[in-house]
């Protein structure tokens, strides 16, 4: 069997891809449209109880959620991809850092920006909920931003990092914001889509805009 990664496009999908395409695997993409609200179906449910994506089958059939998880798989299945440092290096704690960091302070943001309404009242609330939502993803933008290497963000080269923060960095709190504010993390995101994998899944998730 092969990979099997359950999202959209513009979805956080694009990490598990990206990451499938950067080691040389192979995989099916099923779309979960995020449009239709077909991450609530009864069907998804059964794959994914949170009703959300992405989700990503192993060759061997177990589901695994939750984008960190599935690229810190990826990066453990195929260690010759070079998606992280070696084991217990300092460049691989460093790395892991970056990603929890990701995970944990601007993951959770991105939802309540995006569906503010699940957490307060439509309305005012809302809409105020949503600006503080992008502002508090922004400046945890800045301090990634601030922290990159450059070209990558870790100072040995590409890795997992990368693909993770230009996901978000791509998504809607940054637009109109990010050329002037983060341009490490743009030029990062330039790197990826020259890539000769990745770029392909780059141009299918984010219709190669820069």
């Amino acid at each position: 069997m092969n990979w099997i990664i359950y999202g959209d496009k513009g979805s956080g999908a694009f990490a598990a891809e990206a990451a499938l395409a950067e080691a040389g695997a192979e995989w099916e993409f099923r779309e979960i449209s995020l449009e239709r609200n077909e991450q609530r179906s009864p069907d998804f449910l059964a794959i994914n109880p949170a009703g959300k994506i992405p989700a990503l089958q192993l060759p061997e059939g177990e589901i695994i959620t939750e984008s960190l998880a599935m690229l810190l798989v990826v990066a453990e299945r195929y260690p010759e991809a070079a998606l992280l440092p070696p084991v217990g290096t300092a460049a691989r704690a460093r790395a892991l850092r970056w990603l929890a960091f990701m995970a944990s302070e601007i993951y959770p943001i991105v939802e309540i920006e995006d569906y503010p309404s699940r957490f307060v009242p439509d309305g005012a609330a809302s809409d105020a909920l949503r600006e503080k939502s992008k502002e508090r993803i922004r400046e945890r933008l800045l301090i990634l931003e601030h922290a990159a290497a450059g070209p990558w963000i870790l100072a040995g080269g590409f890795s997992a990092c990368d693909i993770y923060a230009v996901m978000f960095s791509r998504w809607s709190a940054t637009h109109g914001w990010r050329d002037e504010h983060i341009p490490k993390l743009c030029a990062i995101m330039r790197g990826l889509a020259e890539r000769p994998a990745l770029g392909p899944v780059w141009r299918k998730f984010f219709s190669g805009t820069f």
